[in-house]
């Protein structure tokens, strides 16, 4: 990335600098112009911050400088394979700093490598950053710290700003890739097939990756399938699967649920059905917000983990699941930056679904004792996903599930983090052959030859999971046998298992009982559990 000479004129007046619009200001700019001494900038990509930083400076007639622990305090733009400028005295943070203070001219500082001083509680880097905090708080001078990862230690936290630096937005990725047809336009061995519809769907394909990355993505497509066309989507959404799962805490899955093969909850597919157009224009100019989210509570083993993938697959769009117990590290304040840094990256690629499994047990440390437990964390990160699904902006879709509704906190519940709450409840009747009838397909047995109304009535309280369990069980025994699987054979299965449902009855009643008139049913033939059994429809 060419980074621009701070030293250059940009032909802007000081006069029309000064009456620069507000809301074309970035962030750091505002916080620059305001003459906030110190900010941290949490990214990935330093270049991008320099380059900002060094079109900031040009506006505002101050120069740039740069630190980083092999380079020293250099002029900004200075090549890192340039030796002219090293100054290997000021590769000392604290001399640097020092300098810093010394300087007298408007300048910007840009310290690259501070972080593993403060992630190190070197306490003399620390109070020197402190002293030039009040230092610089009547001059022209900033200091921006860039690091990937927010380390900062409890003394600093009054003089430091810190600023998420965003990931490249549409505008950025277009500008990439029409420099990169630029580029190659004129190479014979390379094709470039691109309509303004396939355009658009590789920019959003990027969406998500660092310049860099993105950089990387179409250069190897290039490589793969010499040139630019629709192919190239599958080399940028596999690319994309592995820079997910570089983060440790989102996981991309397939999303290969369709809506014929999940049994019965008429009336939750009737409400997605109804929400699959409200990711589109069309909706936002009719007034429609983007949905927000489903909490799905209910028995185990009926289907809710199916539903979200279902979601994913019913309204075209890619599948993240947030492994919450990840998100708690060993680091003090870490568990906090972690799930800062999956909500950005799920955020960076919507319109999304974001699957967050068995959300009581992630977050039951945020309720009652458990917050006193572990000093607060549970808390604290249960804070910040609770703001996050009130406030945010972008159309990511969360459906979370749950089982025990005793670990949820009473906060998650209330209305504006979810658009619904569903109670999906042990299958009836009419759910439970369609169940058996998906299953023996699924296995290449042709359900007409199996008596479905005997596989119903003998499965009162089973659930989804435990039916298909039955299956299963009953065709390893016909395989063994070496006879072919029929009725009997999965009713001898049903009866040798004992559902949950049985084992668990206190419980389920219970969950019965909260969802009562609190959650909506996923299916329009759910009943309440009374008097010890299961009503039928």
């Amino acid at each position: 990335m060419v980074v621009a000479n701070p030293q250059q004129t940009t032909g802007v007046s000081q006069k029309a600098t000064q009456q620069r619009p507000a809301s074309q200001m970035s962030e750091l700019e505002v916080l620059i112009r305001a003459r906030y001494p110190l900010v941290y900038v949490i990214s990935w990509e330093e270049q991008r911050v320099v380059g900002e930083v060094c079109r900031i400076a040009s506006r505002l007639g101050k120069k740039v400088f740069e630190w980083s622990i092999t380079t020293g305090l250099v002029p900004g733009g200075t090549a890192c394979v340039s030796t002219r400028h090293k100054d290997a005295a000021t590769e000392d943070p604290l001399i640097a700093l020092d300098k810093v203070i010394e300087d007298t001219e408007p300048a910007l500082y840009v310290f690259k490598d501070l972080h593993g001083f403060l992630r190190g509680q070197n306490m003399a880097v620390v109070r020197r950053l402190r002293e030039v905090a009040f230092a610089l708080k009547s001059t022209y001078k900033t200091i921006v710290m860039v690091s990937p990862l927010l380390e900062l230690p409890a003394d600093l936290e009054k003089e430091v700003t810190i600023l998420d630096f965003e990931l490249p937005n549409e505008q950025h990725l277009a500008a990439l890739l029409d420099r990169v047809i630029q580029e190659v336009k004129d190479n014979p061995k390379v094709k470039i097939e691109l309509n303004p519809t396939i355009k658009a769907k590789i920019i959003d394909g990027l969406l998500g990756l660092t310049i860099a990355e993105a950089e990387n993505v179409l250069a190897k497509t290039l490589v793969q399938n010499k040139g630019l066309d629709e192919k190239g989507l599958d080399v940028v959404y596999q690319e994309k699967k592995q820079i997910i799962r570089k983060s440790g805490l989102l996981e991309f899955y397939e999303a290969d649920v369709s809506l014929q093969s999940v049994g019965g909850l008429d009336l939750l597919k009737d409400w997605l059905l109804k929400r699959a157009v409200g990711f589109t224009e069309q909706a936002r100019r009719f007034g429609l917000p983007a949905p927000k989210g489903v909490l799905l509570l209910g028995v185990q083993g009926c289907g809710k983990s199916l539903s979200a993938k279902m979601i994913s697959n019913l309204w075209r769009l890619p599948l993240l699941r947030f492994d919450v117990g990840k998100v708690f590290g060993s680091l003090v304040g870490s568990s906090e930056q972690n799930i800062r840094r999956a909500i950005q990256v799920a955020e960076s690629i919507a319109p999304v679904v974001l699957w967050v499994d068995e959300i009581d047990k992630a977050f039951r440390g945020a309720k009652g004792s458990g917050a006193a437990t572990d000093a607060g964390t549970s808390a604290r990160v249960f804070g910040t996903f609770l703001t996050w699904l009130s406030e945010k902006k972008k159309p990511v879709f969360v459906v979370a599930t749950a089982n025990d509704v005793s670990m949820l906190p009473p906060e998650l519940l209330r209305k504006g983090r979810f658009d619904e709450i569903f109670f999906v409840d042990l299958p009836n009747e009419a759910e439970r052959k369609e169940i058996f009838r998906i299953h023996l397909a699924k296995r290449n047995l042709d359900p007409a030859g199996f008596d479905l109304d005997r596989l119903s009535a003998a499965s009162i309280g089973y659930s989804g999971a435990e039916i298909e369990e039955a299956i299963v069980a009953g065709m390893f025994d016909a395989f063994y046998a070496k006879q072919p699987v029929t009725t009997e054979g999965i009713l001898v299965s049903l009866q040798q298992t004992v559902p949950l449902s049985k084992t668990m009855s206190e419980e389920v009643d219970e969950l019965r009982r909260w969802a009562a008139g609190r959650a909506r049913p996923a299916t329009s033939q759910y009943q309440p559990r009374q008097q010890g059994r299961v009503l039928e429809m």
